[in-house]
């Protein structure tokens, strides 16, 4: 098989000796191999594109699987979330228990001082199990109020505090992490109003360990 550069050759030497036979021969053969290499360019030009166009679906379906891992896992520690914040719910009456025990029991006898201190010991170890789970008491007590973490019940005048302050609290409030499980019951200050002779300051009650965050 001939090469182009013999064909080329064979073209000029044909050319000055006249050949018009040899001439029209060359001159197909050459169309021939054109057309081949502009075949083979177009082959080549469809196989780049396929070839981009698979190196644009591998870039997608890694964007995809991308963006499928982290809804995945948002989605798994929304779900360990939610369960946490339900089992701790559920926990908080108990919360409650032991600090209205805290302030009603004053043990007097030996004996009674001796259970107060164990069961208070059972409460310390159960409020580090709280805070290793991030759980916090919600800011109350001189804190202005805030409705997505305060439930206000209701509202008094107070030479302490200035209006929109929180001045005492009903129940305990708290959150794990940045999200709520349950509001504070406060009341809220209103503002100084008329003074009076004496002014009893309301303090609220604190579940060791939780108030420090």
């Amino acid at each position: 098989m001939f090469t182009l550069k013999t064909l080329i050759n064979v073209y000029k030497e044909a050319i000055l000796d006249g050949d018009e036979k040899t001439i029209s021969e060359v001159e197909s053969m050459i169309s021939i191999v054109e057309n081949e290499k502009n075949e083979l360019a177009q082959k080549l030009s469809t196989f780049s594109a396929e070839i981009n166009s698979g190196k644009e679906k591998y870039i997608r379906l890694q964007a995809d699987f991308d963006n499928f891992r982290k809804r995945s896992e948002k989605e798994r520690l929304t779900i360990r979330s939610d369960a946490q914040g339900e089992v701790i719910e559920s926990l908080l009456p108990m919360v409650d228990s032991f600090e209205r025990a805290k302030q009603q029991v004053m043990p007097e006898t030996e004996k009674e001082k001796m259970i107060d201190t164990s069961y208070q010991g059972i409460y310390k170890q159960f409020v580090e199990i709280l805070r290793s789970l991030r759980v916090a008491a919600v800011p109350t007590v001189g804190k202005p109020f805030d409705p997505s973490v305060h439930e206000a019940i209701g509202r008094a005048e107070s030479q302490e505090y200035r209006e929109g302050i929180v001045i005492q609290e009903f129940r305990r409030g708290f959150i794990i992490g940045d999200r709520l499980i349950r509001p504070a019951m406060v009341k809220v200050s209103t503002g100084p109003g008329k003074r009076k002779p004496t002014v009893a300051t309301e303090k609220s009650t604190t579940v060791a360990g939780l108030d420090d965050r």
